[in-house]
């Protein structure tokens, strides 16, 4: 099948396999079917193209002729017709019948139909856009989805492309689902969730139409490999199939310095993020649309929780994405405190009588010393997404100020993401667990959250259930603070028989059996603790990550915006390319990891290191000028001997 977007000043074609050709105008739609030697003719007027047909006769608009063949229908200039008054126009037989696209989504009142002159001006590009070779290369996928999988004919009158991001500023982020909409007509049943919410109906399906198109193409060639990024000109997309046939899409608009201030791994880190913050309180999206096959229910939960996760980097109207300023921080990661001998043994006494408190059933913990990670008895994962939740709403730095701990650089204020519906956010989004003012400490210590709001406020229970998948277990969670120690207890919710009375049962137990281990445990640690500058080394700027244990340890974020913008970009770039060697090696070989070191000198005579050994990773930026390089391995040396164990040590 042949596509060609057609316009007075510029024209782009792309070839696929259908054996059609298919041309969009501004107002006219050619499909010229091949195989089977036929042509038709559709005029369908980008102004109505969400309205209902108008009654009254419209002249025909201009038809461009196809040089190669012509159409059959065309009349015969020699001739002269003569339109007879009781027959409507051809142009009115031809055109299909139009009905009025209404999102399940959103209320009706939201989705009113925009009249033909905002539509085309919502559609139709300001000025010629010359694409790159690379960016017509994704025009061909998006033809391809507008025709249809399985050799399907729907087609809607939309210019699909790269460009379809231009109408909004900053970054779009989509939900969608591949297995919802694929009869014609239904094509708004597949998007689950779309940031910004006001964004049109027709941009929504052309952006999440080019993401199936692309999705569906690149596995032609790696079946079982994802799709992760695409870039084009003006925007990029980064891919992530958090579940089966469930995509999260993020499109960013570059900028002139775009290229080399943003990581596509970090953007990445902010989809699975979000989704295992959601599946921790919601349980997988895919359960939730087989509990409601109408999906409001998933979209009422994806609607509310992800704004709010997303309020955390909207600055003004438009999303802060990581830069090349937290290109020594680790999105996914865990940080812990090193204790010494004494203070492990009481966090160790601490968590045996957190376990007993609720008698013969063993209950979790996690204990948290500022931010960082003391004590666990969760598995891997569940511990990472619990405190990753800890460090965003519930450690005392997130709850006593509007800005986050100094673990993550993150800007903005808290965004209303508006009040939860049954007509336009599904009828059971009423639990906002990342909303800030929900959580506050009361007097007894224990941190209260007030998820529900006011029409279900007896549906929600306060203590809130979260899913650990990897523990494969519904568990109800407690927060008790005393000064800057956080201990989250876990109980089994299978074992609670009274619900809110068992719950307080169990605060009570805690309180008169655990507080003195607790004052002593905090005591100890505030004595041997060094602020936050106490894993800062002199004359060093280091990351050191550990993939499979999922712990992560970095310079003082106060310490790293001493490096300059230079020594910076020039880590970014490097991580970059490191993040694309690991991704090939993986694909190549995923049973083995392999070994990289890489030192570059930066525009001021700054030395970036990257150094990645039996899967550990070490990034590091020196800034002495006039350094050679051998003063740059000798650094790495002396730092892996003393504070790495000799894991990067050439020896």
């Amino acid at each position: 099948m042949c596509t060609i977007l057609w316009r007075q000043l510029h024209y782009s074609c792309s070839i696929s396999l259908f054996g059609s050709l298919v041309v969009f105008a501004d107002y006219a739609m050619f499909k010229f079917d091949f195989k089977n030697s036929k042509s038709h003719i559709q005029t369908q007027s980008c102004c109505h193209s969400v309205q209902n047909r108008c009654p009254r006769p419209r002249p025909r608009p201009h038809v461009p002729t196809f040089p190669s063949r012509p159409l059959r229908h065309r009349t015969d200039p020699s001739r002269t017709a003569v339109a007879d008054p009781s027959q409507p126009p051809v142009h009115a037989l031809l055109l299909p019948p139009c009905r009025r696209i209404t999102p399940p989504h959103l209320s009706p009142s939201a989705a009113a139909a925009p009249t033909g002159r905002e539509l085309a001006g919502s559609l139709s590009p300001k000025r010629p856009t010359k694409l790159p070779p690379a960016a017509r290369f994704h025009l061909q996928v998006s033809s391809k989805a507008l025709a249809g999988r399985a050799g399907g004919s729907s087609a809607i009158p939309v210019k699909m492309g790269l460009s379809s991001a231009a109408a909004t500023d900053g970054a779009q982020l989509c939900v969608f689902d591949l297995r919802r909409g694929q009869q014609e007509g239904q094509e708004l049943d597949k998007i689950l969730f779309f940031h910004p919410a006001d964004c049109p109906i027709l941009l929504q399906l052309s952006v999440i139409g080019l993401c199936e198109g692309i999705i569906t193409f690149t596995r032609i060639f790696s079946p079982e490999d994802d799709c992760e990024v695409i870039e084009s000109d003006r925007h990029s997309h980064v891919f992530y199939q958090a579940e089966p046939d469930i995509w999260m899409v993020l499109v960013v608009e570059k900028t002139k310095d775009s290229e080399s201030t943003l990581r596509f791994g970090a953007l990445q880190g902010i989809l699975k993020e979000s989704h295992s913050l959601f599946t921790m309180f919601h349980g997988p999206i895919r359960a939730l649309l087989d509990r409601q096959p109408s999906a409001e229910l998933a979209r009422g939960h994806l609607h509310t929780f992800v704004t709010d996760y997303l309020s955390d980097f909207i600055v003004g109207k438009k999303l802060q994405l990581p830069t090349y300023r937290d290109s020594l921080t680790e999105r996914g990661t865990v940080q812990m405190l090193t204790v010494s001998r004494e203070v492990a043994l009481e966090v160790q006494s601490l968590a045996a009588v957190l376990g007993s408190c609720l008698g013969n059933v063993i209950c979790q913990s996690i204990v948290l010393f500022e931010d960082l990670l003391v004590s666990t008895t969760l598995p891997p994962d569940d511990t990472l997404n619990l405190y990753t939740y800890a460090i965003l709403r519930l450690t005392p730095r997130a709850l006593y100020s509007n800005a986050n701990s100094w673990s993550y650089l993150r800007k903005g204020a808290y965004v209303n993401a508006g009040p939860a519906s049954s007509s336009s956010n599904g009828a059971a989004a009423a639990e906002r667990p990342l909303q800030r003012e929900k959580l506050s400490k009361g007097k007894d210590g224990f941190v209260a959250a007030d998820f529900a709001t006011t029409e279900v406020r007896a549906a929600v229970p306060l203590t809130p259930i979260l899913w650990f998948q990897q523990a494969e277990e519904r568990m109800y969670l407690c927060v008790y603070q005393h000064k800057n120690l956080t201990i989250l207890l876990l109980i089994p919710a299978s074992s609670v028989i009274n619900g809110e009375e068992g719950i307080a049962h169990v605060k009570k137990h805690l309180l008169e059996n655990a507080s003195q281990n607790i004052v002593t445990v905090e005591q100890k640690l505030t004595r041997g603790w060094g602020g936050e500058n106490a894993y800062h080394v002199a004359g060093y700027r280091y990351l050191l990550v550990d993939p499979d244990r999922k712990v992560s340890r970095a310079s003082p974020p106060g310490k790293v915006t001493t490096l300059s913008k230079d020594s910076l970009l020039a880590l970014n770039r490097l991580r970059e390319e490191i993040d694309l060697e690991k991704s090939r090696a993986k694909r190549s070989d995923p049973t083995h990891d392999k070994d990289y070191e890489v030192c570059i000198r930066a525009k001021n005579n700054a030395w970036v290191i990257a150094k990645i050994t039996r899967g550990r990773e070490l990034y590091m930026a020196l800034e002495k000028g006039g350094e050679t390089l051998l003063y740059a391995s000798t650094a790495v040396e002396k730092f892996s001997n003393r504070y790495c164990e000799g894991a990067f040590s050439t020896d």
